[in-house]
Parts: C-alpha cells; sequence; structure tokens
C-alpha cells in the first residue's frame, strides 16, 4: 500500500477484510478518525494472524537494531531529552495542467494537502518521532509547538505548513524536541540525538559517549555496507509468510502515526494537547466513497488560494 496515506485506513481494511498479508507505507492515516480504524483493523489481523510490516524502515536497519540494543543495556542511561530532525528543502510540485479538474489536480499534488497527506510533520517526519518513541519505549503523553508558512505559500503548497518545531512530554519525564522544515538552501539533517543519565546518542554518526563527550561505543559498519532496509522489512515479510509466523506492525505504525498527528495539531492550534485529547478528536479529514469526480474537501478561493491553519485561531476538533 503506496497510495496517498488518506485512503490507508480503507485499504487495509479492506485488505484484512480479504485475508491478505500486508505491507504498508508509513504514515497509516492521516487524521486520528483513520487511526482507529487501523487500529481496529489491526485487531482483526491479529486474529487471522496475518502479517502486516509498515515502511518504519528504521525498525529494520541494523544499525539502529544494533545501537538499540546499547540503549537497552543502559550504555546512555535512561533516556532525558533528544532532538529528532527532518530538515530538507521539500518535495516535488506538479503544475495545474488545462481543464483538470480539482480532485485530479490534488491527487497529483497529494502532498499539499492534509486529507491526503497529514502535512509534512505526518507523512515524512514521522520517522524520527518514531525513533524516539521506540527507544524512549513510551508514547508521549503531551506536546506543544509552533510552525507556519515563511517561504513556501504559493498557490501551489496547498495547506500544509513548511516548518514545525515540537516539544513532546514522555510519561517517564523525557522531553524530545522534534523539528522538521521544507525550505531550500537552508541547513539539511535528517537525525535522531538522545542525551540520558549517563551519556549521549547520535545516531547519524552510529556513536554513544560518555558525559565527558568520551566515545563508549562505535557501530563497527560503514555507511553503505549494511543491507538496505527498505529491502530488508520487505525479506522479513515475505520469510514470515512462508514460515506460517506472523509480524505485527500496525499497532505501533498508528500510534506513532498518531504522535505525528498530535505535533500538527499542537502547531496548526499553538495549544498544549495530549495524546489522549488527540486519539479523541472528531476531525474527519477524509469523506467516504470519494472518486475522480467527488469534489475534494479542501478547495482553493477565488484567488486560487487554499485556506491556512493560524495558530490561535485554528481551533481543536
Amino acid at each position: 500500500m503506496a497510495t496517498p496515506p488518506g485512503f490507508r485506513p480503507l485499504h487495509f481494511k479492506y485488505a484484512i477484510d480479504h485475508d491478505k498479508h500486508v505491507f504498508m507505507e508509513k504514515p497509516v492515516a492521516t487524521d486520528a478518525h483513520g487511526v482507529r480504524q487501523v487500529l481496529e483493523t489491526a485487531k482483526v489481523a491479529s486474529q487471522k494472524k496475518l502479517n502486516v510490516v509498515v515502511g518504519l524502515q528504521r525498525r529494520y536497519q541494523y544499525s539502529y537494531l544494533n545501537i538499540l540494543k546499547q540503549v537497552r543495556r543502559g550504555l546512555i542511561g535512561k533516556i532525558t531529552s533528544g532532538q529528532v530532525r527532518w530538515n530538507s528543502s521539500g518535495v516535488w510540485v506538479k503544475e495545474r495542467q488545462p481543464n483538470q479538474t480539482e480532485m485530479n489536480y490534488q491527487m497529483r499534488n497529494w502532498y499539499y494537502f492534509n486529507w491526503l497527506c497529514g502535512d509534512h510533520i505526518v507523512e515524512q517526519h514521522i520517522h524520527n518521532i518514531d525513533v524516539a518513541n521506540w527507544f524512549i519505549n513510551e508514547y508521549p503523553i503531551s506536546a506543544q509547538g509552533m510552525g507556519g508558512r515563511e517561504v513556501r505559500k504559493g498557490k501551489d503548497h496547498g495547506e500544509i505548513f513548511d516548518h514545525h518545531f515540537v516539544e513532546f512530554i514522555y510519561p517517564g519525564g523525557a522531553v524530545i524536541s522534534s523539528q522538521c522544515r521544507h525550505q531550500k538552501n537552508t541547513m539539511k539533517r535528517v537525525d535522531e540525538v538522545f542525551q540520558g543519565t549517563k551519556g549521549s546518542l547520535e545516531m547519524g554518526k552510529g556513536e554513544i559517549t560518555d558525559l565527558e563527550g568520551r566515545s563508549q561505543y562505535k557501530y563497527p559498519s560503514k555507511l553503505g555496507e549494511d543491507p538496505n532496509p527498505y529491502q530488508v522489512e520487505h525479506n522479513l515479510l515475505f520469510d514470515s509468510i512462508r514460515e506460517r509466523k506472523v509480524i505485527s506492525d500496525a499497532e505501533n505504525g498508528a500510534m506513532s502515526t498518531l504522535t505525528a498527528i498530535l505535533g500538527r495539531m499542537a502547531t496548526y492550534t499553538g495549544k498544549k494537547l495530549t495524546f489522549d485529547q488527540v486519539m479523541k478528536s472528531k476531525q474527519k479529514l477524509v469523506p467516504e466513497n470519494m472518486n475522480w469526480d467527488s469534489t475534494p474537501p479542501t478547495l482553493p478561493d477565488s484567488n486560487g488560494y487554499y485556506e491556512i491553519p493560524t495558530p490561535g485561531k485554528t481551533k481543536f476538533i
């Protein structure tokens, strides 16, 4: 399943209802309603003993798995804070064509519409947010943040922000600073860094240091030597099917998707929100029974611009 994420809950349910093993890309939904649908379908998949792999490929990447073992054996102590980033120049734009319907245009530019994409904090930055959840072994209890559109604000940029900064608070007290940016000619960094009571970890370097900065562990392989994690996740899925085993990624995929949605809702509203609040959100971005002749839920104004979320004005639903 690699179509726009807004359709993922519907496609996932269809596949599981028809007894199919599943690979589905992240995120698994674009709103809390979709997350709840995925969680319900995940229960059915578990009952049917169907494999579900979600494309959060860092969980299948040898370097991450190796470093996680060092964290689990206490090399950096208890994680107290961290910084996770997906800062890049952004993605493609497909120009509007003559006589193109609004639905066709939005489907071709699905990344810029929340009902289809969820904003780049959900569609892309979920990778780094998921790593924080994974290494801390918790999901956050609350978040607050800020974001907006500074440079990417044309008619062809839909309704999403070009930057988000979020503080996630975890049950054990850890504070994770999350930042993602789509702005050209700025610092690019996609990485996770964590600080603990005994030391620090920088995933980009594959290195753990103590509180004085002395190296305590270095991942032995060089970049490019390990198997491609995008292939590994499929290899393990196929092996699990053949060996009649079960991989169950759907629940975590849904919970990390909701974590990213929590971040988006915090930046859009400018409010501090809890994980439980967002899980119960009544917002439903994706209409039912969509087809190529449907009217999208988001439409441009008379000048061709889409309504942009405004912190302090946008309401939590």
